[in-house]
C-alpha cells in the first residue's frame, strides 16, 4: 500500500514541526518543497493558487478567519477549510475525506502529448518507451506537465521545483533541463519535449498550430 505524502506551506515554525511530528507518526510521509504531493496543507492564498488543479487542498487558515475569506478560498478552488483550534484527529480524517473525493490526485496518470506520468508509481513513458529520471528531473517533468503548452519562467521553476525563495543566477534549471531534454530525445527521438523559450524559461510542449 502506497504512503500519502503530504505537503505543509508557510505555516508557524511551532505548528509546522508539531503537525509534520504527528503526520509522520501517523504513516504520512512529509512531502519536501518541489515534490508532488498527494494533499496540501496550505497557509497562504499564495499557496493555495499555486496548488490548486495539482493537488487536493485544505487550507489551514487563521483563527480569525472572516466568513468572506473562507468563501474566496472555495471559490479559488480549496477542498476545505480549517481554522485554529482544531483536533489533530479532526484534521486527519477531513485529509482522509479530501482524498476519497478526489481518488487520489496521483491515481490517475498525468498525460501530455507522447508523455505520460504515473505519479503514483513514478513512471515514465514517451511513446510508450520507458525512462528513468533523477528526482529532480521527475519533479521538474512533473511541473512542466502540469500545465504543458505553458512557458514556465526559470524564477519560477527555481521557486517551486527547488524550493528557492531569492532571485539566483545558478545554472540548476539549465542544466536539468538539458539532462531531462536528452532523455526524453533518446527514448523517443521523434517526440519535441522541453523547450526553451530563450530568455525566459521552459515548456514541455510547442503550442497546437504552431
Amino acid at each position: 500500500m502506497s504512503t500519502t505524502t503530504v505537503l505543509l506551506t508557510a505555516h508557524e515554525p511551532a505548528r509546522h514541526g508539531l503537525l509534520e511530528r504527528q503526520l509522520r507518526d501517523d504513516g504520512f510521509e512529509v512531502a519536501a518543497p518541489g515534490s508532488s504531493p498527494d494533499l496540501v496543507l496550505a497557509g497562504t492564498d499564495a499557496e493555495l493558487e499555486r496548488w490548486c488543479g495539482q493537488a487536493p487542498v485544505i487550507v489551514l487558515g487563521p483563527a480569525e478567519a472572516q466568513p468572506g475569506e473562507r468563501v474566496r478560498a472555495f471559490r479559488r478552488g480549496c477542498d476545505d477549510y480549517v481554522t485554529p483550534p482544531f483536533h489533530y484527529d479532526e484534521l486527519v480524517e477531513r485529509m482522509r475525506a479530501v482524498l476519497r473525493r478526489s481518488g487520489g490526485p496521483r491515481s490517475t496518470p498525468l498525460v501530455a502529448g507522447p508523455l505520460t506520468i504515473d505519479r503514483r508509481a513514478r513512471f515514465v513513458t514517451v511513446a510508450g518507451v520507458r525512462i528513468d529520471l533523477s528526482q529532480k528531473e521527475y519533479d521538474l517533468l512533473v511541473h512542466l506537465a502540469s500545465d504543458p503548452e505553458r512557458v514556465f519562467t526559470k524564477e519560477e521553476l527555481l521557486r517551486d521545483v527547488w524550493g528557492f525563495r531569492a532571485r539566483s543566477r545558478t545554472r540548476t534549471v539549465d542544466a536539468h533541463a538539458s539532462r531531462l531534454r536528452r532523455k526524453l530525445r533518446a527514448a523517443a527521438p521523434e517526440a519535441e519535449l522541453v523547450a526553451n523559450e530563450w530568455g525566459v524559461g521552459y515548456r514541455l510542449l510547442e503550442p497546437l498550430g504552431t
